[in-house]
């Protein structure tokens, strides 16, 4: 397979997240719409590292992996709290929890 395909397929995940991120107002859905990002990013990665023959591109998505379960829970959790306090996960309430 050529690298161009790759770079195709994590364009267009990248631009599905994009407009998730920007389009939607449910948290959850915008918590995997920046799974959508990340996964490619971690697509791009691994692919330059597989084109040049380098196995760093391998290690930084291993990284953007941890950092991406680090940021569900975290996301998570403050979509839970969101929830347990209004009684809705949209976004756009997120505001009203300032004291």
């Amino acid at each position: 397979m050529f690298l161009n395909q790759f770079l195709f397929l994590a364009a267009a995940l990248f631009c599905i997240g994009i407009y998730g991120v920007l389009a939607r107002r449910n948290g959850v859905l915008v918590l995997m719409s920046i799974e959508l990002i990340l996964n490619s990013v971690n697509i791009n990665l691994v692919a330059f590292g597989a084109f040049h023959g380098h196995i760093g591109g391998q290690v930084f998505a291993l990284f953007v992996i941890a950092v991406a379960a680090a940021e569900v829970g975290v996301g998570l959790a403050i979509v839970l709290l969101i929830y347990r306090n209004r009684r809705s996960i949209d976004v756009a309430e997120a505001n009203l929890l300032k004291g």
